[in-house]
């Protein structure tokens, strides 16, 4: 625990995994698309806000809880779908799940995920949600989702906004590819990064198990990912969409919404959620920060839904600042993630700083509840 002592913010984490993970595999994680821009804008942009606290109100029990669709959550974070986790750890996505879970907090599990829907009902009991990529194969995405109903996911989030991947150069140049194809490179940073190498032997090469079988191809998972890469459905629309709102009897999130215009419609056509997000950098280059997105979103749906945000989000008062704007939960990726290099009792530490620094913003805002915090919280621009 010495080494977890030390870390006291999630930007520890970090620097953590920074040095303990092959360089490929952290810019895997760490990257963005393109030259980055959004990327860095997610950051600079919840850094450019400034708060204007209140003072002489009773926050001696700060209350953290959030409500979404009649439920009370007892804090406001979610863990957003991440594919690949393994790579960075075996077992990566059960020690967040689980972490996550022990707090109550929603984890989404990926289409993409390295465990598949039924393991992960079976070794987590907390609130799940399934996150779907829609595919070209409208049976095969039909599957996913009732296998997820069946064990018991209470969300689907539907994400929108990966049409084809985005350009990450960083992976290009670090021959980062799927199916993994290791290289002298890879094995020189291997030999350099022992521990890592030998958790990764041990556990075995990164299986997509949500989609093995997908197009009856049966061979190893990242083949199938590579396979299913050029499968996404690039002209998924309104109908598709409608089609998918049939399918399911539970609240339906729209995961990847930038444009108000587009919250409206898709409340419209049946969403109950808008999950506010430029994919952590990772897709659009140049797209805006998705904090900068949230108040605009949150005035076109005026009540009606839930708004959620990601891509950004690495301190509490980063929390504070997107419900300022209207988000009533946020989630996080690679915080998460970079906390399972230390496996889960990392995560249970990472989201344990996240809290506590929830916890300590709303005294010093002055605000009692997180649910009370509102835009009257937020400095003036200038």
């Amino acid at each position: 625990m010495g080494r977890l002592d030390r870390c006291v913010s999630l930007e520890d984490f970090r620097l953590l995994a920074r040095r303990r993970l092959p360089k490929s595999v952290f810019e895997f994680v760490d990257g963005g698309a393109g030259q980055e821009l959004t990327l860095r804008d997610n950051r600079a942009a919840f850094e450019r806000m400034r708060l204007l606290p209140r003072v002489l109100t009773d926050v001696s029990r700060p209350d953290l809880t959030t409500t979404l669709w009649s439920k009370t959550y007892p804090t406001p974070l979610v863990i957003s779908p991440m594919g690949s986790c393994a790579l960075v750890r075996p077992g990566a996505d059960i020690a967040i799940a689980s972490a996550a879970a022990a707090r109550g907090i929603p984890y989404t599990l990926s289409t993409m995920a390295t465990t598949g829907i039924e393991r992960m009902a079976r070794a987590v009991q907390g609130p799940l949600w399934f996150q779907l990529y829609v595919l070209k194969d409208f049976e095969f995405n039909r599957r996913l989702v009732r296998q997820a109903e069946e064990f018991g996911y209470s969300a689907l989030v539907v994400t929108v906004d990966l049409q084809t991947g985005g350009k990450r150069e960083k992976d290009l140049r670090n021959g980062i590819s799927i199916p993994l194809r290791p290289s002298l490179r890879h094995l020189v940073e291997g030999i350099a990064h022992p521990a890592w190498s030998l958790r990764l032997l041990r556990g075995g090469l990164p299986q997509f198990e949500n989609v093995r079988g997908y197009l009856g191809d049966t061979s190893a998972g990242l083949t199938i990912a590579a396979r299913v890469g050029g499968n996404l459905h690039a002209g998924f629309d309104w109908d598709d969409f409608r089609t998918i709102r049939d399918w399911w009897k539970g609240p339906l999130i729209v995961k990847g919404v930038l444009h108000p215009d587009d919250a409206v419609r898709l409340i419209a056509a049946g969403a109950d959620g808008i999950w506010v997000s430029n994919h952590g950098g990772r897709q659009l280059d140049g797209a805006v920060a998705s904090i900068d997105a949230t108040g605009a979103i949150h005035a076109a749906v005026g009540g009606r839904a839930p708004v959620l945000i990601d891509s950004g989000v690495r301190t509490g008062m980063d929390v504070i600042k997107a419900k300022a704007r209207g988000a009533a939960a946020s989630a996080i990726g690679r915080a998460a993630l970079f906390g399972a290099v230390m496996g889960q009792v990392g995560v249970e530490r990472g989201l344990d700083i996240l809290l506590e620094e929830i916890a300590t913003g709303l005294k010093l805002s002055g605000v009692p509840g997180f649910q009370q915090v509102g835009p009257a919280l937020i400095a003036p621009a200038g």
